[in-house]
């Protein structure tokens, strides 16, 4: 027998309902903007569905506007509600009550969990509309889960605890709510998902729960398909660019040239030949990087035109320690912006350092290009001299890799015009410690990958690496 879960989302005005049900859905449900009463009809929509029939619906409705009035109004009544839905009101002379009686007739008739949406970036002792909404919510007699919205950019643990806490014990004195949990539209991540499916299971009624089981099942499998997807992703282009070489052109041994070169005229010509093939390999890198992020965009389910925003977020936010020269360098250039325009006079102004006989092979160089620490192994491949990525290099790559990825998976669809940067710093240093337990194996894997493909290797490897840093992140969570 299929199951239907209805959920419905209030809020006061403008708090960010239709944005955060667009993220929820990964779809672009409703109107955004930034002012008050966008919302004027209650709307369904299907937010996870199984195929036995079961369906979880959210009813995206219209804000409370003014709340203390509508509260004196209802007080007024021995069967508020009731009275309240009975009310014949004027949409345009009275719009402020007629949205509420929207809001409020979708919650009543279909909602077996109201999810109340707050600004968490108000102290919630200033947020005045709270307590005449908890009442209101107390007469409709649904259990209540309390959404933080607007929590601002992810923050370590232990500070996004405490300002969920304050939340928290404010909202203790309202029996009607039973939960208050984490769930921002913009910096939302599926493990927030999780937990926020989790709770809702615990809220209803034996008759529902079977049903919502195979609804929980199903958002899991989706999301662990997502995620193995997403590690893939990450895993072919390190395969792609372990493997990557470009040939040193060769000296044209014109007797010209050589009578030059005894005069000291031209000597830095093989110099300018390592730099080019360094450029090419460098701009092949850019555009899989592009086309990386395009496919986890979509995959997430989010626009594929936001690559710029997305790399600009991981580039303008985090840092690599370059092995090669112990010197951190920050990952702005052509691993992240996918410009490669001028990328030769960049490397050339940038300062290339290459140790003294690269083109004979193993010398390890160091390339500063607009602030990005960039390694190449010089050798020779059929009696040509090759460039070549170093495992150092291939290292800040992984790093990189999965700070993109964390982008992406908290950036939320939902954000119309919101432009702030959500990308914290200290997730460097996460990724970091989870990349340096794994130094062994990666070396290991950078040979193999060299000669073999071991996409299949690098997916698990990398998946270990990102998921050793979610549980960083996230500690007490299942992942």
């Amino acid at each position: 027998m299929s199951t239907t879960i209805q959920l419905a989302l209030i809020s006061h005005t403008n708090n960010g309902k239709t944005t955060l049900a667009r993220t929820l859905m990964g779809v672009d449900v409703g109107e955004v903007r930034d002012a008050a009463h966008v919302t004027i009809t209650s709307e369904s929509h299907t937010l996870l569905a199984t195929p036995q029939g079961d369906e979880l619906r959210l009813w995206d409705t219209p804000g409370f506007g003014d709340s203390v009035r509508l509260l004196k109004r209802l007080g007024q009544s021995g069967n508020p509600i009731g009275w309240f839905l009975r009310e014949v009101l004027d949409r345009y002379r009275d719009r402020p009550f007629w949205l509420s009686q929207q809001a409020l007739r979708a919650a009543r008739d279909a909602a077996d969990v109201v999810l109340y949406l707050v600004n968490s970036s108000e102290d919630p002792r200033d947020a005045g509309y709270v307590p005449a909404e908890m009442k209101i919510l107390e007469w409709l007699g649904k259990p209540v889960v309390v959404l933080l919205n607007q929590t601002g950019r992810p923050r370590p643990q232990a500070e996004e605890q405490a300002e969920q806490a304050r939340w928290r014990d404010h909202l203790r004195q309202y029996p009607v709510v039973r939960e208050v949990l984490a769930l921002d539209a913009f910096a939302r991540c599926w493990v927030h998902e999780r937990v926020f499916y989790e709770a809702l299971g615990k809220l209803l009624d034996a008759e529902r729960q079977v049903g919502y089981a195979r609804l929980f099942a199903s958002w899991e499998a989706g999301n662990a398909a997502r995620y193995d997807q997403a590690m893939r992703l990450l895993a072919v282009q390190l395969q792609a660019a372990a493997r990557d070489s470009e040939a040193v052109e060769a000296d044209s041994k014109s007797m010209l040239k050589s009578a030059l070169k005894v005069v000291g005229i031209g000597k830095n010509e093989a110099l300018q030949r390592q730099e080019k093939a360094m450029a090419t390999l460098v701009a092949r890198l850019n555009l899989a990087t592009g086309e990386m992020t395009r496919e986890l965009l979509m995959l997430h389910k989010l626009d594929p035109a936001e690559v710029a925003t997305i790399n600009a977020r991981v580039r303008d936010h985090f840092t690599v320690r370059a092995p090669v020269d112990q010197a951190q360098a920050g990952l702005l250039g052509a691993m992240i912006s996918g410009a490669a325009t001028g990328l030769s006079a960049d490397l050339m102004a940038g300062g290339l350092t290459l140790g003294g006989g690269a083109l004979l092979g193993g010398v390890v160089g160091a390339v500063t290009f607009a602030g990005a620490a960039w390694g190449f192994n010089s050798s020779t491949d059929r009696d040509r001299a090759t460039m070549q990525f170093t495992d150092a290099f291939m290292r800040s790559l992984v790093v990189a890799g999965i700070l993109r990825y964390l982008a992406v998976a908290h950036f939320g669809r939902g954000r119309g015009n919101f432009v702030d940067a959500e990308a914290p710093a200290f997730w460097q240093s996460e990724v970091e410690q989870a990349v340096a337990l794994h130094d062994d194996a990666l070396a290991a894997l950078w040979r193999t990958a060299r000669r073999d493909d071991a996409s299949d290797q690098l997916q698990s490897l990398v998946r270990r690496i990102a998921s050793a840093t979610l549980a960083r992140l996230y500690p007490g969570q299942a992942l």
